[in-house]
């Protein structure tokens, strides 16, 4: 497994196994709150993307990390995947905050979900023609297909409020901002060409 990667999967699982040491305390503290809750602190727009609720959430988002992180670290090296994982997080973070704003929920958002949804998006831009077999259906198909099936709904839960306690936006957010990144990186509008 790639360092980056590595590290990222390990600190996910310290925090987990630390989270079930010290009890609820721990998601007060380094959970994503609401802006308007009067629990939010700056530091919790990255230390969220650490915090899991419970062993299939952190493994599915640590399967998904070592299945998408390592192939994308292995083409952009160790640094790279750093700025864009993290990236995505922030931007995962922010969508949440945003529409916290409009929400009556109070609850904190925790995972590495929207970093996650980061790396999916950079995943279908770099290998758009790979084949992905999801789980339920199984059915396989290109990448980019995948990843706008998957975006897509996303979005029709966070609009109509299905699958409560899962935050859609978050996801989005993590989806947009990767997508953001690759375009800058390619000089793509609405970024001017680099230099």
């Amino acid at each position: 497994m790639p360092p980056v990667t590595q590290f990222l999967v390990i600190a996910n699982v310290v925090m987990f196994l630390l989270t079930q040491l010290a009890g609820p305390s721990i998601i007060g503290w380094f959970g994503l709150w609401p802006l308007g809750s009067g629990m939010f602190m700056p530091w919790q727009i990255v230390t969220f993307a650490f915090l899991h609720a419970g062993l299939t959430h952190l493994v599915f988002n640590m399967f998904g990390l070592w299945m998408f992180g390592s192939e994308l670290e292995r083409v952009w090296g160790p640094r790279r995947l750093a700025l864009f994982y993290g990236v995505s997080t922030l931007a995962a973070a922010l969508a949440q905050l945003a529409v916290g704003l409009f929400s009556q929920s109070m609850a904190p958002t925790i995972g590495a979900s929207g970093g996650l949804f980061g790396l999916l998006a950079g995943f279908a831009l770099v290998f758009p023609r790979r084949t992905i077999t999801p789980l339920i259906p199984p059915i396989p198909m290109p990448a980019w297909l995948f990843v706008t099936i998957y975006g897509v709904i996303e979005l029709s839960l966070g609009v109509t409020g299905s699958a409560a306690g899962v935050a859609h936006f978050a996801h989005l957010g993590g989806l947009f901002g990767g997508w953001m990144v690759i375009r800058y990186w390619r000089g793509q509008p609405p970024f001017g060409r680099r230099r």
